[in-house]
């Protein structure tokens, strides 16, 4: 009788299963008070840069600083930097900014260039931007080197002195004898040459960019030689290369400068800087970054942060014409100039 009651049992409950299974679906009220599912937070980028000398120079630290000011401005990314650091320290100095929460390091100046490749090897989720004068060979995924291609506005300045000089003799004084100072006056000889004039090129080294007692020297020494166009490849040292150009009268003696507009220090005796602008290439390379590219070669040159100073001064209006339509062959690449760094023994 059990067993009969227990079979009678099961069997309804299989029905009911049966019923249900075959029955309308059951709905489920939405659930109230549930937050929303959280979303991606979009990347804060903080940059921070590195600067060998102040950024008050008016000068090379100054174009840097301005194209820092330019990134915050034009991108919104936060940015700091730091001023006057030595090679040994770069590396401190470059943790230390990744430490406090910066994703992306740039260090101005070719000198700290080694150091910067090295870190950006080990820190691969930081972003390293990187200034040199040539290619780097295997470089890391998230490292940027800006190459400044300093040899390519020096064919200009070397055809703006050749066309420039009176008594046929232009002179280069560079700082420290380095690679891409030897590829500017190579470049220089190079424009000399293509153009077929017959002009004495002179080459020396002070030994220092910003010393203006060794820049009054040399160029006293040259223009006791006869020179009487003077380019200049130095920071502060220059000032004393117009002290020398000055001494000797307005229009006699002839300087070019480099970086900046220098105009102000010696207007009589100046013909051009050549010009290198910062705030378009940092641009392109912090909104490239931002859209995900970590890393690239990005040359410089004429269509890129690069010019002469127009008009040229105290030269006749042909020079202007002339170096306009060489500018612009450079810029098509007409004109090809080529990266010589072989070391040059003044």
């Amino acid at each position: 009788m059990r067993k009969r009651i227990y079979a009678i049992v099961f069997a309804l409950l299989v029905a009911a299963m049966m019923v249900t299974a075959c029955g309308p679906a059951a709905t489920t009220a939405a659930p109230t008070n549930v937050p929303p599912t959280p979303t991606t937070a979009a990347k804060v980028w903080k940059m921070a840069a590195i600067f060998p000398g102040v950024v008050t120079d008016a000068d090379y630290n100054t174009l840097g600083y301005l194209g820092l000011t330019e990134v915050k401005a034009s991108l919104g990314v936060e940015t700091t930097y730091s001023e006057s650091v030595a090679v040994p320290d770069i590396d401190r100095v470059m943790r230390e900014y990744v430490d406090a929460g910066n994703n992306i390091i740039w260090t101005h100046g070719s000198q700290f260039l080694n150091q910067t490749v090295d870190l950006a090897k080990q820190m691969p989720d930081v972003v390293f931007i990187a200034e040199g004068d040539s290619t780097v060979q295997d470089p890391p995924s998230n490292l940027w080197v800006i190459d400044r291609n300093f040899h390519i506005g020096y064919y200009a300045i070397g055809a703006i002195a050749a066309k420039s000089t009176k008594t046929g003799k232009i002179g280069y004084i560079g700082g420290v004898a380095l690679p891409f100072s030897y590829a500017e006056a190579h470049a220089m000889q190079q424009a000399i040459s293509d153009l077929g004039v017959q002009v004495e090129f002179k080459q020396v080294w002070s030994g220092d960019f910003n010393d203006p007692t060794k820049g009054r020297q040399l160029a006293d020494a040259m223009i006791a030689d006869g020179v009487d166009v003077i380019v200049c490849s130095l920071n502060l040292g220059i000032f004393g290369v117009f002290e020398a150009a000055k001494a000797k009268g307005e229009g006699t003696i002839l300087v070019t400068a480099k970086y900046s507009d220098k105009t102000s220090f010696a207007p009589k005796n100046y013909i051009t800087s050549l010009l290198y602008d910062f705030k378009g290439p940092m641009t392109e390379i912090v909104g490239r970054i931002k859209n995900g590219e970590k890393g690239a070669y990005y040359p410089l040159g004429f269509n890129t942060g690069v010019g002469i100073q127009f008009p040229l001064l105290n030269v006749p209006d042909s020079v202007n014409t002339d170096i306009q339509q060489i500018v612009n062959d450079l810029k098509s690449g007409k004109i090809q100039v080529v990266k010589n760094t072989e070391k040059i023994t003044p």
